[in-house]
């Protein structure tokens, strides 16, 4: 899929989001500044929340109040080889939420249980490629 906008990537994440259930795992890849927070926004706001959604670069990981809980992890700051328990949470804990994953290339178990990857590649400044694959 491309998308010629942020809000046209976003909209679509909306849709995404409406389509998960407790227990999944999304990995967002792609470069910095690809739109992964983007997605992260609008798969949470798929999902009902209505908060606001950041990037949790410093504190690697955020989870939202919601109905669903969203857990939302920046793995950025990782050397790797790291594991889900390493940076603060129990998998088994993951399975009442949904889990956004950004860098999740930074895990040692580069599929810790994943259910849907997310590729985002740039194509220009305001264009991205999207392909996602449903594991």
């Amino acid at each position: 899929m491309i998308f010629n906008s942020e809000e046209e990537t976003y909209n679509w994440a909306v849709e995404f989001g409406r389509s998960l259930k407790p227990g999944d795992k999304v990995a967002l890849y792609g470069n910095l500044g690809a739109g992964k927070t983007v997605i992260s926004r609008g798969v949470c706001k798929g999902l009902g929340f209505e908060g606001s959604v950041c990037s949790p670069t410093y504190t690697i990981l955020h989870e939202y109040p919601n109905n669903p809980p969203i857990f939302h992890f920046d793995l950025y700051r990782l050397d790797g080889g790291a594991d889900l328990n390493e940076v603060g949470l129990d998998p088994d804990y993951l399975e009442k939420g949904i889990s956004l994953i950004e860098w999740p290339e930074r895990l040692e178990d580069n599929d810790p249980g994943l259910t849907h990857k997310i590729e985002i590649k740039i194509l220009s400044e305001t264009e991205r490629e999207i392909e996602v694959t449903t594991l």
